[in-house]
């Protein structure tokens, strides 16, 4: 898998190719997973759990962490076209290592402020089962990162990523 990730990498892409290979992955991560929360936090009451939070506390507490993951997200989405030439979504990926704006910050900002979001989501909801799943998605993130994302760029920038081994480890 990590061959055809770095065969991706070589080629050139349009500015179309790009859309259409991250648009698909930006709707999945940005509305199918906050919409999946939706539908799992109904389940709650089915199963007899309370809000962990109530109103108005949760929207208090929430709403900036839903903020900051958002922006954090589309920073790195942008550096990553700007700077690296490339999208986020492996099909299309960057041509350059970024070590800049948020990266120069933390490790992997884009999956950081995602994970922010998930947890603005579930905070928003009071759900216990929506935390479940924005846990379970976080577990899943970091093994897709250590065990492909890591490697693949490895294969493509060697040894020039341990230096973006900076500050926050995610």
């Amino acid at each position: 898998m990590i061959e055809k990730f770095v065969e991706w990498s070589k080629r050139n892409y349009t500015i179309r190719q790009k859309i259409l290979r991250f648009v698909p992955a930006g709707i999945f991560f940005l509305i199918g997973i906050p919409s999946a929360s939706v539908y799992v936090s109904l389940f709650d009451s089915k199963l007899g759990l309370q809000k962990f939070i109530s109103e108005p506390q949760n929207y208090v507490l929430s709403l900036p962490l839903i903020f900051l993951g958002l922006a954090l997200s589309f920073w790195s989405v942008f550096v990553q076209l700007r700077v690296g030439k490339g999208t986020p979504v492996p099909l299309a990926p960057t041509q350059r290592l970024i070590t800049t704006g948020p990266y120069s910050l933390c490790r992997n900002p884009m999956a950081l402020g995602v994970m922010i979001y998930y947890f603005g989501i579930s905070l928003w909801l009071g759900s216990l089962t929506a935390l479940a799943l924005s846990v379970l998605v976080l577990i899943l993130a970091i093994a897709y990162i250590k065990m492909v994302e890591e490697k693949e760029l490895e294969a493509r920038f060697g040894d020039g990523i341990g230096s973006t081994r900076v500050r926050l480890h995610f």
